[in-house]
């Protein structure tokens, strides 16, 4: 049971963010946009389409769509001050004098942040979980699960879920 819910936590947060991570960074010290958030409304359409065919209340649909918005929320402000904590290492970086702790400083507060968020977005998780069946959760997991198969390094997959880890495993 563990490791399902193990499992329910990766896959959920790796749906919601391969979007983020899809998008090819551009030089260092550059976090290209790209079309990221042409990217994530593509990822949150087809998150919606998977929890419309997972759960049959339509009132209960529409309150985990809201949360899987909150997720999404979360996930871009997370991005955002990823970038921004990048921003302050590479301008260190170039710094002659600069000294470890700084680093560390920035390292530190970086780490907290991306804990913070994580924290979030686990408590979201359980939210969600909540308001679903044990059937919903399982069907929900699978869509997520193959629908994570067919991307790699933000490139659509021809050949569909192969490699793809599999509810359970």
């Amino acid at each position: 049971m563990k490791r399902e819910k193990l499992f329910a936590i990766v896959a959920l947060v790796t749906a919601l963010t391969v979007t983020g991570c899809a998008t090819r960074h551009h030089g260092a010290g550059s976090y290209g946009r790209g079309d990221m958030d042409s990217s994530v409304e593509s990822g949150v359409k087809e998150m919606n389409a998977l929890v419309d065919k997972a759960v049959q209340d339509p009132e209960k649909a529409k309150r985990v769509q809201a949360i899987v918005e909150e997720i999404v929320g979360e996930v871009k402000q997370s991005y955002q001050q990823n970038r921004e904590f990048h921003r302050k290492l590479y301008e260190l970086n170039v710094n002659y004098e600069a000294k470890p702790e700084e680093f560390t400083k920035i390292l530190d507060e970086l780490n907290n942040s991306r804990m913070r968020s994580a924290s979030k977005i686990l408590g979201m998780r359980y939210r969600m979980k909540e308001l679903l069946t044990a059937q919903e959760w399982k069907a929900l997991s699978e869509g997520m699960a193959a629908a994570r198969g067919r991307y790699r390094n933000g490139r659509h997959a021809a050949d569909g879920a192969k490699g793809g880890m599999k509810p359970g495993e």
